[in-house]
């Protein structure tokens, strides 16, 4: 090949070009610029939020708190008619916004509002708790409002130095349940042959494919859990309100008597149980937090700020520079499963890539891997834990810290890490494998469907659906779940020194509370994420507990609008009329659509599932 030159012609040209589409970028760029501020000007009625000289930091939460945000395409988030109730808020910008909050002269109380607040879970709520504490040690003051609290609204409300609550709402308390759909009777009306392998007496994830009812296994299994949990909430609460646990239980467990005594009034029952301070009509309250917050604004409204619009603001402040050796943090959210995944969801090949990238940045010292799973796949958990192996071989100490749930799968990935954190109310354990293949000939029989034909060997065509199961194929299937719960075993007998005997007997599918997984040596402490953080940094002997999020990358477009979109939503949400009717449908279909976004998402080659379908935390 010729080592000649390009001519002077050809780098001329060459030179136009670049010359060209570095202009046409740098146009385009500008363009989409003041698209964005047309845009957010349109949404947000062309005013630029700005942080009060006095006024309260706003917690108005909405839909369901989580540990990472669901990837949504940032244009469709900022202008699509969301309903509030089906949001996703940040659980670390709640607590990061509290805990700038706490430091900032101009914020001068804070506001808990949390009437579009659907689910959290008693774990991350104790973590916004914890914040709220904090917060409050500071000597602002903590004001809850509401028209009607819920039983995760109530919880942290109880947090407030005072709570408020409209006369004509109500506090709904109901204690902690799993109930779950049973659908034997309905496969075998329809003929569907559902063939389950499992190990573990406790593994019950398939137990509504092939029975009518929950098993007394699981009863006893998830009634030991939801107790703990329970005494947790029914703790805070009572030792918040000033109340004694029977007297907070007698409010729950007789709740038509109390009503009885107010003649239905569930305002005035609230009141007389010592659960609110008082009732305020809406005029009243802002009245009231006026004189908390310090100020008003030009409309006689109390003054605040909501906390999205101010953690935007602030991130726009200076701040100092991170220290050059730090602990890198990965958010494991979602179900497991093989390939690549958007966050909001955890794919085994993607989770791999972040792991590797910490691995090989050497400004990363440790690793904190915050888990909120379930389970999913085995074989993407066993991908994830190798990549962990090899961090960890690097010396790169790993910390593990478990959100609400880190079961199962959760578990798998967890099991080797030099330590374990999990809140005392966390769902974990669940060691258990299970497999599953419907039959679908004697369904389709009914309509003249038929399937016949040859094969080379009985495996031709055997995870065929629309034939029978070939027996040869179904004992393959029950010795490659065997095979993987005793390799399950073994990754949580060597990650926990433990011997594998005594790992089978805190195993079987059964799960464990946080502090009885601290008991049983499945966990190493008790504590939230800046705990975890905490150890990550002593362990490599960091001199600073500065962390770095390590995620998949947005494009600049889409980061800028994920950020503006925090300050526009509040403005687009201002114009929605959620209907609360829709609102309690949808939550009565989730059990449902998660049954079937998890059957479509069970891609594992061999159809092998570290998976627990009741940790869903309450």
């Amino acid at each position: 090949m010729s080592d000649k030159k390009p001519g002077l012609i050809r780098r001329f040209f060459r030179m136009t070009n670049s010359l060209i589409s570095w202009v046409r970028i740098i146009t385009l760029n500008l363009a989409f610029l003041l698209v964005v501020v047309a845009v957010f000007a349109l949404v947000s009625g062309g005013s630029i939020p700005t942080v009060p000289e006095r006024g309260a930091l706003v917690l108005d939460l909405k839909g369901t708190v989580v540990e990472q945000l669901s990837y949504m395409d940032p244009i469709i988030s900022m202008l699509g008619e969301n309903n509030p109730y089906e949001q996703e808020t940040l659980l670390q910008d709640v607590i990061d916004a509290i805990a700038l909050a706490k430091k900032d002269p101009r914020i001068t109380s804070l506001v808990i509002k949390q009437d579009y607040l659907a689910h959290a879970g008693i774990s991350k709520m104790q973590d916004i708790a914890a914040a709220l504490e904090d917060f409050r040690a500071s000597g602002k003051k903590i004001v809850a409002i509401g028209d009607h609290y819920n039983q995760d609204q109530y919880f942290l409300a109880t947090q407030a130095d005072k709570i408020y609550l409209n006369p004509m709402g109500g506090v709904t308390l109901q204690g902690y349940g799993v109930y779950r759909n049973y659908f034997q009777e309905a496969l075998n009306k329809l003929d569907v042959n559902y063939h389950v392998f499992r190990v573990g007496t406790f593994k019950s994830a398939l137990e509504p494919f092939i029975r009518n009812d929950m098993s007394e296994q699981a009863k006893q299994a998830n009634l030991s859990w939801l107790s703990q949990l329970w005494k947790q909430y029914s703790n805070t609460v009572a030792e918040r309100r000033g109340l004694t646990e029977a007297e907070l239980n007698n409010y729950v467990d007789n709740y038509d008597k109390q009503l009885t005594k107010y003649q239905g009034n569930t305002a005035m029952a609230a009141v007389a149980a010592g659960l609110v301070d008082d009732l305020k009509n809406r005029d009243e309250i802002n009245q009231a937090l006026i004189e908390v917050a310090g100020a008003s604004d030009e409309d006689d409204l109390y003054q605040g700020i909501d906390f999205e619009e101010y953690l935007w603001i602030k991130t726009l402040e200076p701040s100092k520079p991170l220290a050059a050796k730090r602990v890198g943090v990965i958010v494991a959210a979602g179900t497991i499963t093989d390939g690549e995944q958007p966050p909001g969801a955890i794919g085994g090949d993607s989770l791999a890539q972040l792991i590797r990238e910490a691995r090989r940045d050497s400004a990363i010292s440790a690793v904190v891997l915050r888990i909120d799973s379930g389970g999913g796949s085995a074989f993407a958990s066993e991908v994830i834990r190798r990549e962990l192996e090899l961090l960890r071989s690097e010396g790169k100490p790993l910390v593990v810290s478990m959100g609400s749930v880190a079961a199962s799968g959760g578990y798998w990935i967890a099991a080797q890490a030099d330590q374990i954190w999990a809140t005392p109310t966390t769902l974990t354990g669940s060691i258990g494998i299970f497999g599953a293949f419907p039959s679908l000939h004697k369904t389709l029989s009914k309509v003249g469907v038929y399937t016949d034909g040859v094969g080379t060997s009985p495996m031709a065509g055997a995870f065929r659906i629309d034939r029978p199961m070939e027996p040869i194929a179904a004992r393959a299937i029950q010795s490659s779940v065997e095979h993987g719960y005793g390799q399950f075993l073994q990754v949580v007998a060597d990650g926990r020194g433990m011997s594998k005997t005594q790992v089978e007997a805190v195993a079987e599918g059964r799960v464990w509370s946080g502090v009885e997984a601290k008991r049983l040596g499945l966990v190493d402490e008790l504590g939230g994420f800046n705990e975890a953080v905490a150890a990550a940094a002593k362990l490599a002997e960091l001199d600073s507990n500065d962390y770095q999020l390590i995620e998949l990358p947005l494009s600049p477009q889409e980061e800028l609008l994920r950020r503006l979109g925090a300050v526009a939503m509040p403005a687009v949400q201002s114009r929605l009329m959620p209907s609360p009717m829709l609102s309690q449908l949808q939550r009565l279909l989730a059990p449902f659509q998660q049954s079937l976004d998890f059957m479509a998402n069970m891609n594992d080659a061999r159809g092998l599932y570290a998976h627990c379908t009741v940790c869903i935390a309450p």
